[in-house]
């Protein structure tokens, strides 16, 4: 176990049990959750080839441990309905999940509210409420919690949801418009577009289709919410049609859910199935066969928060198995992220990722039965789980490895971490590698440490292209690597599409479009600098790691 000083204050300050080194902490894992592989599942996160959800980490063998990461919970268009979700939302992150919810059901602002002759408040003041309600609660008790909030673009007070994270608010919210192919045809030809009460299916009004598209392009612009899903694509894509649509996901985009339903995320570290020769893919399919066996075993050891959740868990059986580390494993074989061969390759693994998966998942369903709701699904041989594979952004995980977060490039060569009060600086171990044998190679590494990029230097053009950062890398390739990932993944894909501090809203709203294009499921884009609370900075800027679900 090759830890780095942040993994190590990371895993001291949010996951070892008292008196625990990250080698029990590993151990007490795999012990809880593997019967005759535990000396597998602990050799494979020992060795920081596989990690699971941080709440497995931190709470597998725990009494009462809950290990899933992502819930989604309906919302009901009635005060019981709304506070019942509130209630379990306030469970959930007790025990250590993040939530995502639909509130495309509650009547609009300004309708009736029957049995008192009032006038509704529409769903953003609730949404506000579980803001606030979050805020006052700690992920079992570690960390803050985090939500996803969506939204139809059909319902009539999507303006102001479009607006609702200005000026400040809605902290522990992720917000995601939720658009259909109806929509972007009204937009297409120019058309007004119809807003439908969902308390009765009643146009409420019809608004231009391009204004709703501005007002959100414009929102993205200035504080990088809300981001978009797109559902059709979603449930086309839905592997259990039967048990009805898919209409929110997890706080990060990655796991569609359907409501009560929970998942467990793991990722494999890309990095560290190298070889001189290029990926190991021999011990890459041999680290995917013993992580879906993994993730299957916590959904039958798992303490769930409610009933309900248990049974939609049980029914469908969903995990999420991604990767992490795509962007070190890239600079290690010497592929530029942005390039036809980052792209070519980066496929060539996600396929290998997906076959070996779904083959695991086959191969459990052989030895204990394909999942109950088989039978409402488009599978035509049995799985053990309706969906296997998930692209989490490993805000944590990545860190605990020592590697790049998820699918995503770097975000800068030297970062300085604040991690529980301590701020770690680091300068990425390729840095030194590369450049320190380059003449005035050791004054080049000071000016990265101070900037956090190489472009501005005297480096060669090879060099320049293989240490792109996030916001060195255009949109538009962001965006297609988005696309080329998602080809191979059951669920969906946590990436941000960076863009310049320069752009526009009318550069956002291409970018939107394009992922519709490209096939993607959803995406989030990111203006440098947009908001005042930026989780990473580049250079000698310091970052914040509070509130990640890796």
């Amino acid at each position: 176990m090759g830890l780095t000083r942040a993994g190590r204050i990371l895993l001291e300050s949010r996951y070892l049990l008292p008196g625990e080194t990250p080698r029990e902490m590993f151990r007490r894992v795999a012990r809880a959750i593997g019967t005759r592989e535990e000396e597998q599942f602990f050799r494979m996160m020992d060795d920081l080839l596989f990690l699971p959800n941080s709440p497995t980490l931190m709470n597998a063998g725990v009494a009462g441990g809950q290990l899933s990461a992502c819930f989604v919970l309906p919302v009901g268009d009635s005060i019981e309905g709304i506070f019942r979700a509130l209630n379990n939302m306030a469970l959930i992150h007790k025990s250590g999940g993040g939530t995502g919810f639909s509130f495309s059901y509650i009547r609009p602002a300004g309708d009736c509210v029957g049995k008192t002759a009032g006038v509704a408040s529409g769903p953003i003041p609730f949404i506000h409420v579980f803001d606030e309600a979050t805020s006052a609660l700690k992920q079992g008790g570690k960390r803050r919690g985090a939500n996803m909030g969506v939204l139809a673009s059909s319902h009539p007070d999507i303006i102001a949801f479009i607006h609702a994270k200005q000026n400040g608010g809605l902290q522990n919210f992720n917000l995601s418009v939720g658009f259909d192919e109806t929509f972007f045809s009204a937009l297409s030809r120019d058309n007004d577009y119809d807003l439908v009460n969902p308390r009765n299916g009643a146009v409420w009004d019809s608004v231009p289709a391009r204004s709703i598209w501005e007002e959100l392009a414009a929102a993205a612009w200035l504080c990088g919410d809300p981001g978009i899903l797109f559902l059709d694509r979603i449930n086309e894509t839905n592997t259990v049609p039967g048990l009805g649509p898919i209409e929110a996901t997890n706080p990060c985009g990655e796991q569609p859910l359907l409501p009560f339903e929970s998942c467990n995320l793991g990722s494999i570290n890309l990095a560290a199935c190298l070889t001189r020769d290029g990926i190991d893919f021999g011990e890459l399919s041999e680290v995917i066969g013993r992580a879906v066996r993994f993730l299957d075993r916590v959904i039958d050891i798992n303490s769930y928060p409610i009933p309900e959740i248990r049974e939609a868990s049980l029914r469908t059986r969903k995990i999420g198995l991604g990767v992490m580390g795509l962007a070190d494993a890239l600079i290690l074989l010497g592929i530029p992220y942005q390039s036809e061969e980052g792209l070519s390759t980066t496929g060539e693994v996600m396929r290998f990722v997906r076959d070996e998966a779904h083959t695991a998942s086959r191969e459990l369903a052989e030895e204990n039965g394909s999942f109950p709701a088989i039978g409402l699904s488009t599978w035509s041989e049995p799985m053990r789980n309706a969906t296997v594979t998930t692209i989490a952004p490993t805000g944590s995980l990545h860190i605990i490895a020592g590697t790049s977060s998820g699918i995503e490039p770097l975000f800068s060569l030297s970062l300085a971490r604040s991690i529980n009060g301590q701020v770690i600086s680091s300068i990425h171990p390729s840095v030194e590698r590369l450049i320190a044998p380059l003449p005035r190679g050791h004054s080049m590494i000071k000016e990265i440490q101070r900037t956090g990029s190489v472009q501005h230097l005297p480096v060669g053009d090879d060099i320049r292209e293989l240490l792109r950062t996030a916001a060195e890398i255009e949109p538009t390739f962001h965006v297609r690597m988005l696309a080329h990932v998602q080809r191979y993944i059951d669920n969906a894909v946590s990436k941000t599409v960076n863009l310049p501090e320069n752009a526009t809203s009318g550069d956002i709203s291409r970018t939107f479009l394009l992922a519709r294009d490209l096939g993607c499921k959803g995406i989030t884009v990111y203006r440098y600098n947009s908001r005042t609370d930026q989780v990473l900075s580049r250079g000698c800027d310091t970052c914040r790691v509070d509130s990640y679900f890796g």
